[in-house]
């Protein structure tokens, strides 16, 4: 039997990147000192501005923010996943366009090493009744190529995605169809898309694919119309909430171990049965 130690850190990210640091590096060494091996931060962590996010990506401070990253990693011998990070280039190293960036998921090893790059594939374009009004992240992010990431955590195969793919649950079969156990969402899920659908998606893409899923939202007010939903959860392979944080900033720690997973898998062998 092999189990694995998870962290969801939920926040309230703001604009300043430099604060958001500070409380990343308070919450992190919190869940690493209960024992956290693989910590996972939301999506937007280091910067909750769609409109900031080439510049930061431009600048000097992008280094100093992936420096204390690896810092972290390395001091709490943890795997470290940054749910989203603006990246100014491709995996390939060509400059994104039009004043746009990558949305990045990245995962960093405990010796420092990014060891996996996963950019968001599905954005986020729709009309929400809240006070934002409408979202459109194409116009400040180029989608991620039609990939799937897995990275191995201490023998678990850990697939990676980012927010709004959770509607889309071709990404989630192709995950678990190359070997995923364990499913990651980091999130900004807007307050009112999160109340109706957030626990919902999250439970069934763990049901339909026998994985545990974890989803890890923002939090709270970021300015004056953007409010996220909070509500940080880990669920079983059959749909079962394992641990849960409510609308403030905060994190929990919770050991998952194969044995669940097996057992679902073993006692009802979807997969086997597929025929599409």
């Amino acid at each position: 039997m092999k189990s694995l130690r998870i962290a969801a850190i939920q926040l309230t990210s703001v604009a300043d990147w430099s604060k958001n640091l500070e409380m990343v590096k308070k919450w992190v060494g919190l869940a690493a000192q209960d024992g956290a091996r693989l910590v996972v931060l939301p999506e937007n962590v280091f910067l909750f501005d769609g409109k900031a996010m080439r510049g930061l990506a431009d600048s000097e401070a992008q280094a100093v923010i992936l420096s204390a990253v690896r810092e972290l990693a390395i001091q709490y011998s943890i795997y470290l996943v940054v749910g989203s990070h603006p990246s100014a280039n491709r995996p390939n190293g060509d400059c994104v366009e039009n004043n746009r960036v990558r949305q990045s998921c990245l995962v960093f090893s405990p010796d420092g090493e990014l060891v996996k790059r996963y950019d968001k594939i599905h954005l986020f374009d729709v009309a929400v009744n809240d006070k934002a009004g409408a979202y459109k992240e194409s116009a400040s992010i180029e989608p991620g190529d039609i990939e799937t990431q897995i990275i191995d955590v201490d023998g678990f195969k850990v697939g990676l995605s980012i927010c709004y793919d959770v509607r889309f649950p071709e990404l989630y079969r192709a995950l678990s169809k190359a070997g995923a156990e364990i499913l990651l969402v980091p999130a900004a899920f807007t307050y009112v898309t999160g109340k109706a659908h957030w626990n919902t998606l999250l439970a069934a893409r763990a049901i339909e694919n026998q994985c545990f899923v974890l989803g890890v939202n923002q939090c709270g007010w970021h300015n004056e119309t953007r409010q996220t939903y909070g509500h940080s959860v880990l669920f079983s392979p059959t749909g079962e909430s394992l641990s849960h944080l409510e609308e403030a900033p905060g994190y929990f720690v919770c050991e998952v171990d194969d044995s669940s997973l097996v057992e679902c898998r073993e006692r009802m062998p979807c997969m086997s049965h597929r025929r599409l």
